[in-house]
Formats: structure tokens, sequence, C-alpha cells
């Protein structure tokens, strides 16, 4: 049975603070993404190709915070990150920091397909987009008039914040995509613009294999949340260890990883993962988590906040 699943941030998202118009744009946007790699994976395609393009897609839409959406930094640029990796070889690409990159996700297939490492960062990631063709945007394509208000208030407030903790009405946040594909495999993507007001070229968990991203052969995971609490948990790897070595379900482990293990430390946020017989979880610890799932042959799921 195959399956996907894809999120679009975790954070507060209380219902009184986001509009009838502003829910259905961003259900309507959950639904796209998740059309496009249902599709891929319906015609046989590889779980690793339904990943990137779910994500693609996520990207180029300007609700989420990443690729077109991305938050500005302290220095009112973009540096974006994302990794993917494959289940079954356990290979995996990432980038971080990129700036002109339309679609990161792309660039870090780049690094684990025609590269002999696992994460390359600014400005050498952007140098390798550029040599293999990848679109580039000029910074004007990245800009929103909410994140760069957003900015002046994080300055204001002299404070690097998650994109959903600035203000109730700026919902957005890292995005990514787990799959299972008809051949058994599994792959997991994510990507992200990181924080706003972010300084010295700070990087989260996104890019960091096993702590915001992974897959095997039991599971593929992508996070979303307060990245420094998800690096320090290795939280994605956590789920799989505990699959591994105490037999733990899926949706067990995941549970105890953002339950038991983040939330009391204060890592908010959540997580999508699926393992090798198409089961999915999404749990999260925060107010609610843009998100979205569909196995074979059943209805898509879409959902925002906790029901």
């Amino acid at each position: 049975m195959f399956a996907l699943a894809i999120h679009g941030g975790a954070g507060t998202i209380a219902r009184a603070s986001l509009s009838p118009a502003d829910e259905q744009l961003y259900r309507a946007a959950l639904e796209a993404a998740l059309s496009t790699g249902y599709e891929l994976l319906l015609d046989g395609a590889a779980a690793l190709d339904a990943v990137e393009a779910a994500v693609r897609s996520l990207e180029d839409c300007p609700l989420f915070n990443a690729g077109r959406g991305a938050v500005f930094t302290h220095d009112g640029h973009h540096e974006m990150d994302a990794a993917l990796m494959s289940g079954h070889n356990k290979l995996a690409g990432a980038v971080a920091g990129v700036r002109q990159v339309q679609n990161p996700i792309r660039a870090a297939r780049l690094v684990m397909e025609h590269t002999e490492h696992v994460l390359l960062s600014y400005p050498g990631a952007d140098e390798l987009a550029r040599e293999h063709g990848l679109p580039l945007q000029p910074v004007e394509y990245f800009f929103t008039q909410k994140r760069f208000d957003q900015l002046q208030d994080a300055i204001a407030s002299g404070k690097m914040q998650l994109d959903h903790a600035a203000d109730p009405n700026w919902k957005k946040g890292t995005v990514g995509a787990v799959a299972r594909d008809q051949h058994g495999h599994l792959a997991a993507a994510t990507s992200t613009g990181g924080m706003t007001n972010k300084r010295y070229s700070r990087i989260g968990d996104t890019p960091l294999i096993g702590a915001g991203t992974w897959a095997d052969a039991r599971c593929a995971i992508s996070c979303t949340g307060n990245g420094e609490y998800f690096i320090r948990a290795v939280a994605a790897y956590d789920i799989a260890c505990l699959m591994e070595y105490k037999g733990l379900s899926l949706e067990e482990a995941a549970r105890i990883v953002v339950q038991d293990k983040l939330a009391p430390v204060g890592g908010e946020g959540g997580l999508i993962a699926v393992d090798a017989a198409g089961n999915i979880t999404l749990p999260f610890n925060s107010e609610g988590m843009y998100r979205a799932s569909r196995v074979e042959g059943g209805a898509a799921q879409v959902a925002i906040y906790k029901e």
C-alpha cells in the first residue's frame, strides 16, 4: 500500500485567528501539494520523486516558510535549508543557507545524486545549483510584505522568532513530505526558511539528517518546530531507534518523542511519519499543524487544528 503525508508547519494556530478565507487558502495549498505527490505514487513513481514534488509545490506557495515564502534574516535576506533521504539505500542530500535557488529541495537532491557529500552550505550549494541549471530567482521573488513586517517586529523586540510566534496571523512554517511507494520504499523531504531575524548563519534541524529529516527501511520522518530542540533530541532518528531497538510501532515511537521527550523541555512542534506498511502518524504538541495525508485507495485527509 502506498501512502503520502505532508506538513506545512506547526505552531500557534488558533481557530479564532484564522479567517475562513485564509483557512481555505491553506487547505487548498495542502491539497494541491498532496495531490501532486499522490498522483506520482499512483503512477508507480518512486517515493523520493513523490516527496520532492510535494515539497516543491509547497516551496512555490508564498503561504509557507520555505522557498518563495521564506522568512527574512536579521540582515534582510533569505537563507533556506532543505534535505531529503531515500530509505532503502539511506542516501541523503541537504543544503543550508541557500539564497537564490527557487526550490531548495531540488538542490538537496543534487547534493545526493551528483556529489560525494551529504550537506553543502552557501555559497557552494548555490554554485552547484547554478552549474546544474536549477532555476534561480532574484531577491524580489522571495519578498512578501507580511514576512518583511514580521522581520521589523522581531528586530524591534530584539529576538529571533519562529515564524508562527511573532503574530498569530502569520502561521507559516517548515514544509515536508514522507511517502511509501508501490515498491515498498520510503523517503522523506523537508524544506524551510528558518527563523525570522536569525543571525550568524543559523542552521536548524531541517538539513541535519537524523534531527529534522530521516528515512530508512522502517520509517520516514519530517519534523517541524523549534529546531534547536529537535537537534538536541536527534528527534527523527530517535523514532527509528525506538522502533528498531524496542520494537515499538511507528505511532507509539513518534508519540514518545513528540509528547514525552520534546514537549517537557520546550520543544514545540510536530512531525509526519510513515512506516514500511504504509501506516501514517502526524503527532504534534503545539496548538496546530498544517497537515494532509492520503493512503492508497483512500480519501485525502487535510487538517490544521487539533481535532
